[in-house]
């Protein structure tokens, strides 16, 4: 790795911030490595390549370098690349067993085209990287679709594939050769997820996960601009290569007339907790486990300073009937998700709704729960109903607990559990689940000074 940089900026201040486009995996050295492409605000540019940080714990993260130093000169020659996008490493299997790890670059320019997909390999992820050439590559006058954004996923057969694409043409699934990480075949492969140019087809950043609980694949994939719209969407389908559907059944390929804003179930978007920093255009996110738990890590920005940016690391829980939801709390670290004793869910709590045709920033609301449940913040799935009103939100006893004539109620299939407030700067009781409409509501409870 090489961490030289030939402008003035303290690398050692930058932890995960100045990350887009972020993706973690776990070392054999027990550490976890981010890789990701890189940013910084006011500065001209960063060293062209994919960027490395690491951390034992999945909360402090220290940058390294880059991981794939430069644009390798085959991507550079067809793209005109001046730095790398959005890495992908995933651990490669071997006939014999042997350490080997993929990394999948992008090498493109905004707005164009004539982009390219690259492989490199190394066999332990502190490098060195080596290059193995172009994987896919489109042409702005020649293809509709665009080679960027990998993802990689090994289907139910244990083959491998990988998501691409863009504003451009949409989301595709291509099967890669085993022993080579290349395409199996020259093609594009299965359209999997796609806008229409009425919201200008804004798409990307898309990911994979197969659910082996109930055989079923998860597609997690970003709409709108990274620059301060972005949101993480999702759909399910039986089959790798779709048809992807939300969780009213709408088909992420092809969007009833009408409804392309509201296609895809909404999981996270720009959102603000009283007297907590607003968070704006949260999305190209990568899902990755620890043992049974499952995390999402994305980039977000800063709505009080929309150049500031960084990675953050989510907990990603699932609905009794299999939906995915994540915590409107970033991941705090091992043991700051436990209660000391189990709390009572019935009560007043802060939550935001990700109504689907809103892309700005969800500032929270004060709702009252109703509940037989106690959590000790262990994961419960359970229904939960949500007593909203149209009030501004308060923090005065009195007037939330007076009766409220415009005030409805929401039933929620959801998920309760632990997470750590950031302003309260202590542990307490989040949930987030999905309305009769597909939509999704996210809180945390009320914390009274």
């Amino acid at each position: 790795m090489h961490a030289d940089i030939d402008i003035d900026i303290d690398t050692s201040t930058w932890g995960a911030t100045h990350a887009h486009d972020p993706t973690v995996v776990r070392g054999d050295d027990g550490l976890w490595y981010m890789f990701s492409t890189d940013a910084v605000a006011g500065a001209d540019r960063v060293p062209a390549g994919a960027h490395v940080r690491t951390s034992p714990d999945l909360v402090e993260w220290t940058y390294r370098g880059t991981a794939l130093e430069g644009v390798p000169d085959q991507a550079r020659e067809w793209s005109g690349a001046s730095g790398l996008w959005a890495p992908e490493v995933v651990r490669w299997p071997t006939a014999d067993g042997a350490r080997l790890w993929h990394m999948y670059y992008s090498a493109s320019t905004f707005g164009s085209r004539t982009s390219a997909i690259g492989l490199a390999t190394a066999t332990d992820l502190a490098g060195p990287w080596v290059d193995r050439g172009i994987v896919i590559s489109t042409s702005h006058d020649r293809d509709g679709y665009n080679a960027i954004d990998a993802a990689v996923i090994v289907d139910r057969a244990g083959a491998p594939w990988m998501l691409y694409g863009s504003f451009f043409g949409g989301i595709h699934a291509v099967e890669l050769s085993r022993e080579t990480g290349l395409r199996l075949r020259d093609e594009p492969g299965a359209l999997i997820a796609r806008r229409p140019q009425s919201v200008d087809g804004a798409i990307e950043g898309a990911y994979v996960l197969h659910r082996d609980q109930d055989d079923r694949y998860v597609l997690f994939v970003s709409f709108d601009s990274l620059v301060d719209t972005y949101s993480v969407r999702v759909g399910v389908a039986d089959e790798i290569t779709g048809p992807y559907r939300d969780h009213q059944g709408r088909d992420l390929t092809s969007p009833p007339d009408g409804e392309a804003l509201v296609t895809g179930t909404k999981i996270l978007g720009g959102l603000r907790f009283p007297g907590g920093i607003g968070l704006i255009a949260p999305g190209h996110n990568s899902i990755f486990r620890d043992g049974d738990a499952t995390f999402m890590v994305h980039h977000v920005r800063f709505a009080d300073d929309p150049t500031r940016h960084e990675a953050q690391v989510r907990r990603v829980h699932w609905t009794a009937s299999g939906w995915p939801v994540v915590s409107p709390h970033p991941f705090a670290g091992v043991g700051t998700e436990r209660l000391t004793v189990a709390a009572p869910v019935a009560g007043e709590w802060d939550a935001v709704r990700f109504a689907p045709e809103t892309s700005t920033m969800v500032d929270s609301r004060r709702v009252r729960c109703e509940s037989a449940v106690s959590c000790d913040g262990d994961p419960v799935s359970t229904s939960l109903t949500l007593r909203v009103s149209d009030r501004a939100h308060t923090t005065d006893a009195e007037d939330t607990d007076a009766e409220d004539v415009d005030a409805e109620d929401v039933v929620l299939e959801a998920v309760v559990f632990g997470a750590r407030d950031p302003v309260a700067e202590r542990t307490v009781l989040a949930f987030s689940g999905i309305d009769e409409h597909g939509v999704v509501w996210s809180g945390s409870q009320a914390v009274r000074s």
